[in-house]
């Protein structure tokens, strides 16, 4: 899914429309999948110098961070223009840089008994189970189910942001953060992500012409990889409890 405010133009765009790009989905799957391999060779660089050089890393995440959350806005605006010759060296980019940032919560993923390997493999094939299962359900949804469904996502979307905005301050400023509080809103943010692909599914092939699959591919990539992040998270919740 993409960030608020496309979303909320994307729910109004697509109310009681007509399919306008009915292949843009599949148009749209093989740079999902690309946008992928590139994320997680950044994955794997970024935990490279995470293990050799940890103060490094940090000073990198940041610099990364930023550029990443620059590359969006500008990449996502080109693509919305229909630029895509110009947009998809930035999404590929953006990938990167998605991967890097990544490799911290992998790093922890991969030191948590019980997470480990499997457990990184495991949230994987769950966001790609949910892909199959959102597909099938969201492509059939009737309009007036698809629009409560997504409007509903939506609010639960602006919650969640300010649980994790309300979860970073008690980070800073209470100490560690208890363990049922992360899991909490890491399951929450499994079942928000889980209904955004099934609502992508519905909402893209309204909103977007079949030649405008690189801003569906970035708003299923989004859903992908938040989901990916808190199916992870929810893992590591529940294996390190004391």
């Amino acid at each position: 899914m993409s960030n608020t405010s496309n979303f909320r133009q994307a729910i109004r765009e697509a109310k009681g429309q007509a399919l306008v790009g009915p292949n843009v989905i599949a148009n749209a799957l093989p740079y999902v999948g690309g946008g992928l391999v590139l994320t997680a060779l950044g994955t794997y660089g970024g935990l490279g110098v995470l293990r050799s050089n940890p103060q490094l890393f940090m000073t990198t995440f940041w610099v990364a961070l930023i550029a990443e959350i620059a590359l969006f806005f500008v990449a996502s605006g080109i693509a919305r223009q229909g630029k895509n010759g110009v947009a998809l060296p930035l999404l590929a980019s953006y990938s990167l840089l998605s991967g890097y940032t990544l490799s911290g919560l992998i790093f922890l993923a991969l030191r948590t008994p019980g997470v480990g390997l499997q457990g990184i493999g495991f949230a994987a094939l769950g966001c790609g189970v949910t892909f199959i299962a959102g597909r099938q359900i969201g492509s059939n949804l009737s309009d007036e189910d698809g629009m409560a469904l997504t409007k509903t996502v939506q609010l639960g979307m602006i919650a969640l942001v300010v649980v994790l905005v309300a979860q970073l301050l008690f980070s800073f400023f209470g100490g560690g953060v208890p363990s049922w509080l992360e899991i909490g809103i890491s399951g929450i943010g499994v079942f928000l992500f889980a209904g955004a692909a099934v609502v992508d599914f519905y909402i893209l092939p309204r909103t977007y012409r079949d030649d405008e699959y690189l801003p569906a591919a970035l708003s299923m990539y989004l859903t992908y990889i938040n989901l990916f992040i808190f199916i992870l998270r929810l893992l590591i919740a529940l294996n390190g409890r004391d």
